[in-house]
């Protein structure tokens, strides 16, 4: 192969806008071109004589700072035996050079270096550099050969037996190489250079986890020089009855040949060959790609030179007809108004950072099909080319967003320099990448121009040339708040209250899709039902994607081996950090369901169970698929008396048209009508699936709902009033003590709280535990955010001064002794009174009571309003009656339905990446807690009630009054089991975590409340 030369760039490419390539190959619609008798059908990559991988291990050497970097690394006759290896693919930080960073708003050098494109900074720019010797095969001697790395952060600087080959940024995107004047029979030097920041850095102001080096797989690949396809757009639509398919190829080739076409069916079966010359047809009746009904065609198209000594080519494409269009304000797929049940995903693993298998990608869609999301937004990049191909074939509905983003800068035109003509290249660059490597996808439905950059001309160019290549798909720009550049209106984290306005008014002629809402951050997620209550009652609210998919944590490991998650701020004090704001996914790093996606999984679901006439057994079966009935589909239901079955039975044949209603009438009437007229009846209804289904199994659940019947608010527990010797005994300033019949109880003098509670020998207080009033939960990030812990801070530990503490003698009898202890609460101007009903055998009503002053109206709310007991250590176990078996919260509990269900205290215990509020369920109709034996306590109220049982006090999981760098493995547990009973507790929250509430329904305002609880011993 002969030897040529490209001259090495005069300047610094890296630090020069306007130069962002050199000798990159223009990039072209994501193939891979196989010779025609070989296995293009199969797709058999690394099998082809056409392909050699680059993956695996390169010499490596790397420095801390850019003006430390070898400027001879290239020389044939360098001597790099000392050097270190580097995976490819691999991120440096990852592999024991540098730390992660994380920062959401600033560029990685934030309150290091001034930001000054395009400039970037000397020190602390990293900088890898990579050689390897590779052996051509013999039967690529004068081909052209290409270098293809698949994702190179920031940049890449490529030198082959140590000639210049060429300089890409767009580290989302391929970079490849002609580097065929370079390369020489046997053995031959590739040799590149990597550095952490460069000009393109200031557009990849992403808010993730900012890593260096090669992401993807890369490889040499090798064809005919003066016969090949540069490019293959393929633009598959249908007509406007929806009726025939569509079918246009746009190629772009090298040298004089033909173009054949074929189009397969998914069993490879071909549905029709074009003419020579032609390439656009129409496929009558052709099968439509929907995320519902994923259907794929195989378009072959083979290139035959007209030099009959020259091999040809052949590529296949997997397509899919579908069509997208906007009318009367609403985003249309093969002209129905779909909802975007959504979440935004980064490419993320927690052990190889950007590298991500293609059995992680699988399995996320695996996970996103379980919790029924059937959008992706591809936050905020190009993701790998493999992604695309899976939502193809499994069916997610995606937008594509090109890899712009200038958050560091704001968005003020007069001061953004994205604003400015400076940025005005890359970012038309950038767009012209995602578009040109992603255009032949179904799955892709929308194009968006890239996230959080100041709006102006510079979008309007891309947005333009879009729009010249490809009218066939909306663009979305959300920084264009609803205006030209963008054909959604696509906001992030406004509130159901203002989607509702929207989508209400005469004059929103774009449709409402929200890119981002439902910030996911620790323990959040409430809300959901408002968002899809005005989803599904306004035709132009279409939806959402979540924020976000996954937890960025990186998996890690202490001293000692306890392996936990890093978050931002983890690895040194230098970089900047947004701590742990990177953790706000639906599902952990390891994929494990956070609590709030069963909620988000529940709204998202496309078979609904309705009550018409449930008293009588008629219900109605809703399916809100758009284009797939309910055929695969069954039905099993349940009876639940009490929260026990008494009755259930199924339903094999549902014959539910897309967008469709079926009545059903369940045989339930004559067990009703038996039935206790006191006890509580719920239908539960479960859909899930006759036959399996790509990444879904036979018999999983797809579907459910619960049906209230007859509900029964008060279930408290009447305590006996048998005739009870109690020994009463109070000192001056000492305890009171309640003695009799196996009873032993104590109350200090100085608190008031109980101290003491035994019961047949038993304690069922852990040493030095206490039952007392309770305000306050360990805030969530969400309540952080909103600044929480400062505000309402008064209810961590409130001054309670005990005015009056005593047995009240009016209150009590022969059956009862009544303790009643008052507390003046001067911060927040309340009094606070505690009664302590003791009946025999120590059952014990207790009523918790506050009022407040009526001069004082402006007071911080309550997270939380009850009690806290502190129970031996070993009664961990919880048995009880209401919303689970996952935690839930007064805004986020629909997902859980009510029944009984047996949990231990580990198990509540959830470990959120950064240790916070966890394990609560509401609607608690009774709570037991006990022992291995049953020995313990059941708890009953005259209202349903929050409860939680956890190893884990409230102050150690609290954070304070600011955030620190803490993860559940350095938790220290409590020497107790830490019941507690909340008559009411603030919603989580979920629609942003910078400053958003709860909705004010799911507030506690500082207003007089009472709560009631009746604790009854229990030995079995």
């Amino acid at each position: 192969m002969a030897l040529g030369a490209l001259a090495q760039p005069a300047g610094e490419p890296w630090m020069d806008l306007q130069v962002n390539e050199i000798n990159r190959l223009p990039v072209h619609t994501s193939f891979f071109a196989f010779n025609i008798e070989g296995d293009a059908l199969f797709r058999q990559l690394a099998q082809s004589g056409r392909y050699l991988s680059l993956d695996g291990d390169w010499k490596f050497h790397w420095v801390a700072n850019l003006d430390e970097r070898p400027t001879d690394f290239y020389r044939t006759d360098l001597d790099d035996s000392g050097w270190a290896t580097m995976p490819v693919p691999g991120m440096w930080e990852l592999n024991g050079y540098g730390d992660p960073v994380y920062v959401n708003i600033g560029f990685p050098w934030r309150d290091n270096w001034k930001n000054d494109p395009p400039r970037v900074p000397v020190q602390d720019n990293h900088v890898g550099t990579y050689r390897r010797h590779i052996t051509l095969p013999a039967d690529w001697k004068g081909k052209q050969v290409i270098a293809h790395f698949g994702s190179v952060t920031s940049n890449i600087s490529l030198w082959v037996n140590g000639q210049f080959a060429g300089y890409a940024e767009d580290s989302k995107t391929a970079a490849e190489f002609d580097i065929t004047p370079y390369l020489k029979e046997g053995d031959n030097l590739l040799a590149f250079q990597v550095m952490r920041w460069c000009d393109g850095t200031y557009s990849e102001d992403q808010d993730f986890w900012r890593l260096s080096g090669v992401a993807r797989s890369s490889f040499l690949y090798c064809r005919d020089k003066n016969y090949h396809i540069d490019d293959l757009r393929v633009t598959a639509t249908l007509t406007d009855d929806m009726r025939d398919g569509i079918l246009m190829v746009n190629p772009t080739i090298t040298g004089k040949g033909t173009l054949n076409y074929h189009l397969l069916d998914a069993r490879g079966n071909e549905v029709a060959m074009t003419p020579v010359g032609e390439n656009r047809w129409t496929v009558s009746g052709a099968q439509q790609w929907t995320a519902e009904t994923p259907y794929l065609y195989i378009l072959v198209a083979t290139m035959v030179p007209a030099d009959k000594k020259a091999k040809g080519e052949t590529i296949v494409q997997r397509i899919g007809f579908r069509r997208v269009e906007i009318k009367n304000g609403q985003l249309l797929v093969n002209g129905k108004a779909i909802y975007i049940k959504g979440a935004n995903r980064h490419e993320m693993d927690p052990d190889g950072g950007y590298v991500v298998s293609r059995e992680r990608m699988i399995a996320d869609i695996k996970e996103m099909k379980r919790m029924n999301i059937n959008a992706v937004r591809t936050c905020h990049y190009s993701d790998d080319p493999q992604w695309y191909d899976l939502c193809d074939e499994y069916g997610l509905y995606v937008i594509a967003e090109a890899n712009q983003e200038g958050h560091g800068f704001h968005y003020d035109p007069n001061t953004a320099p994205t604003y400015k003509p400076m940025f005005a290249k890359p970012i038309l660059e950038r767009n012209q990448h995602n578009v040109s490597v992603q255009f032949n996808h179904p799955s892709i439905i929308i194009w968006s121009l890239g996230n959080e950059t100041c709006d102006g001309p510079n979008f309007t160019a891309a947005r333009d040339w879009i729009r010249s290549v490809d009218p066939s798909r909306p663009i979305h720009w959300e920084r264009a708040q609803g205006g030209e550049n963008t054909d959604l209106m696509c906001p992030m984290y406004a509130s159901p209250e203002w989607c509702e306005r929207y989508a209400s008014k005469p004059e929103s002629t774009k449709p409402l899709i929200l890119c981002e809402y439902n910030h996911t951050m620790g323990n959040s997620g409430g809300g959901l039902m408002e968002y899809w209550d005005v989803v599904r009652r306004l035709p132009k609210f279409q939806g959402g994607f979540v924020w976000d998919f996954v937890d960025q944590g990186l998996r890690v490991k202490t001293a000692d081996g306890k392996e936990y998650f890093s978050y931002g701020g983890d690895y040194n004090t230098h970089d900047p950090s947004d701590n742990n704001f990177n953790c706000n996914g639906l599902v952990s790093p390891d994929r494990v369901w956070n609590p709030h996606a069963y909620e988000t999984a529940y709204y998202y679901q496309n078979v609904w169970a309705e009550d018409v006439n449930v008293r009588q057994g008629d219900i109605a079966v809703r399916n809100e698929f758009f284009f797939r009935d309910l055929s695969n589909v069954k039905m099993r239901w349940q009876l639940l008396v009490d929260g026990e079955s008494v009755l259930n039975g199924e339903e094999l044949n549902l014959n539910v048209l897309p967008q469709g209603r079926q009545m059903l009438h369940l045989p339930i009437a004559n067990t009703l009508a038996a039935l206790d007229p006191n006890t509580e009846v719920m239908l539960n209804v479960d859909f899930m699936l006759k036959d399996k289904e790509p990444l879904m199994e036979a018999g999983q659940h797809i579907a459910y709902a619960q049906l209230p019947i007859r509900e029964i608010v008060s279930h408290a527990a009447n305590p006996p009033h048998d005739n009870a010797k109690f020994n009463v005994k109070q000192t001056k300033h000492g305890p009171l003590t309640i003695t009799g019949e196996g009873v032993e109880i104590a109350f200090d003098g100085k608190t008031g709280f109980m101290t003491k509670y035994v019961v047949n020998g038993i304690s069922l207080l852990g040493e030095g535990g206490a039952l007392r009033p309770n305000f306050w939960r360990a805030v969530t990030d969400n309540d952080m955010g909103a600044w929480l812990q400062q505000k309402l801070k008064v209810w961590r530990n409130p001054v309670m001064n005990l005015t009056s503490f005593g047995v009240d003698k009016k209150a009590s009898n022969k059956s009862q002794v009544t303790v009643v202890a008052r507390y003046d609460m001067p911060e927040v101007h309340a009094t606070l009174t505690l009664t302590y009903e003791i009946h025999k055998g120590g059952v014990m009503c207790v009523t918790q009571g506050i009022s407040f002053s009526d001069s004082y109206q402006e007071l911080p709310e309550m997270l939380r309003f009850g009690m806290v007991m502190e129970m031996p250590y070993t009664m961990d176990i919880s048995h009880f009656y209401g919303r689970g078996p996952i935690e839930n919260y007064a805004d986020r509990r629909y997902s859980q339905r009510l029944g009984i269900y047996h949990q231990t205290a580990d198990e509540q215990f959830y470990p959120y990446i950064r240790p916070q509020e966890t394990g609560t369920k509401g609607d608690i109709r009774w709570w037991n807690q006990t022992d291995g034996q049953g020995i313990g306590i059941k708890v009953t109220a005259d209202k349903p009630f929050y409860a939680s049982a956890l190893h884990y006090s409230i102050n150690t999981l609290d954070e304070g009054d600011e955030k620190h760098q803490r993860h559940p493995s350095g938790l220290v547990k409590s020497t107790h089991t830490v019941l507690t009973l909340d008559g009411e507790q603030c919603g989580v929250g979920g629609i942003d975590s910078w400053g958003a509430r709860p909705l004010e329904q799911y507030r506690l305002p500082a207003r007089d409340r009472t709560c009631s609880f009746t604790i009854t011993p229990v030995n079995h």
